[in-house]
């Protein structure tokens, strides 16, 4: 009989003040960070430790392929698992922290390594700046966590895998620039709706360099009436209070309708969540729900802290960056400006492939993956 994953669930509680409750269930102030433990055998001194801030990472089919192959993975979901209208990248930073802890000082490996895969890239190489040279005191809607003072524990080494540049990045490319009115969607700038009569591939330079500052644009204008909503509750006095609201557009990005914008293996006209006109106002788009404290966190292009390539230049530890070749979420522009921004010499990059973006039905993509990594690891002297 074949050996069996070893699956081994727990939590991780933590008290944590706050002005107000922003997670679901549970007593007030106590934070729980769910922690899954995928091993083959009893013993590793090496564990690759993954979080991605909503998502959850243990039944990805790339970590049962890594614990497969010997190493051990600790796959941690943060306290916004599956919930991403109040999240706040800093508080997951600290949820990541409570894992690396963990995984030093309780499960006892000599050597831990980020794994960041898609979203918990950017948190990964975030989190690693500020375990070595802390410098974000606060959220960037003006309160905690200050990250300087969270003790963070530094890994030995990242992995950034199928990995995006940063949440407010990826919104920016993804959000319908044709969308005028907040508040009605369906008053839109038939110049910029891809979706839309007057418009089809391939799209020209011209029209490229036009629509991403009109993206930008967008960005810029939510988060203006973000801090204006927030500066008014706090002028009346309710400095605890929220306000709650929708983003529609959210996947109008050219690159899923014209295959030759950053081009890869992709197949065109489709996305990672199905079809991208579809997804672009369905309910799991990016940014759909939010609140104004959660937007400057994760969706501000201007204020947001938690970025990949600004972070991954700070780091000293080995980084290693892998792609997929036919990924339809995290492009090729996105694997390079990662491995670029790497200041060190310790780095790496190699691309998988015809790899799609979970490695769903591509058990065979999935192991040549792993067997990379685990190579890379080995040179470093990381036993696996």
């Amino acid at each position: 009989m074949a050996e069996k994953l070893i699956r081994t669930p727990f939590p991780i509680v933590s008290v944590e003040k706050s002005g107000f409750k922003e997670t679901y269930g549970g007593a007030e102030d106590i934070v729980t960070v769910f922690c899954t433990l995928i091993r083959m055998s009893a013993h590793s001194d090496t564990c690759l430790v993954t979080m991605h801030p909503i998502g959850g990472t243990g039944w990805l089919p790339i970590m049962s392929t890594f614990a497969r192959a010997g190493i051990h993975v600790l796959a941690c979901d943060s306290r916004y698992r599956g919930a991403d209208y109040a999240l706040n990248m800093e508080k997951v930073t600290v949820d990541l922290g409570s894992c690396m802890r963990h995984a030093r000082e309780v499960l006892g490996y000599k050597h831990v390594v980020l794994l960041g895969w898609s979203g918990g890239g950017s948190l990964s190489a975030f989190y690693q700046a500020q375990a070595e040279r802390p410098t974000v005191t606060s959220s960037p809607c003006g309160s905690g966590p200050d990250l300087t003072q969270a003790g963070l524990l530094p890994a030995d080494a990242v992995i950034m895998m199928a990995a995006h540049v940063s949440r407010h990045g990826t919104l920016t490319e993804w959000i319908d620039a044709s969308i005028l009115d907040e508040t009605n969607p369906e008053l839109r700038d038939p110049e910029f709706d891809l979706y839309g009569s007057l418009l089809s591939p391939p799209f020209s330079e011209d029209f490229l360099e036009r629509y991403r500052a009109a993206q930008i644009a967008r960005n810029r204008k939510i988060t203006a009436w973000v801090k204006d909503k927030l500066d008014e509750l706090q002028r009346q006095g309710r400095m605890n209070e929220e306000f709650a609201f929708v983003t529609h557009g959210t996947m109008a990005d050219p690159r899923w309708l014209d295959p030759a914008v950053d081009p890869n293996d992709r197949a065109p006209g489709t996305c990672y969540l199905g079809d991208p006109k579809v997804v672009n106002n369905g309910p799991v788009g990016l940014a759909r729900f939010c609140t104004l404290r959660s937007w400057l966190s994760q969706w501000s292009i201007d204020d947001a802290n938690a970025c990949g390539p600004t972070s991954l230049g700070r780091v000293s530890v080995p980084v290693l960056v892998v792609g997929n070749t036919a990924d339809d979420a995290c492009t090729p522009s996105h694997t390079k400006a990662l491995f670029d921004a790497v200041s060190h010499d310790q780095k790496a990059r190699f691309d998988i492939k015809g790899a799609n973006h979970y490695y769903m039905g591509q058990p065979e993509l999935a192991a040549e993956a792993t067997e990379r990594v685990l190579d890379w690891l080995r040179e470093y002297n990381f036993p696996v």
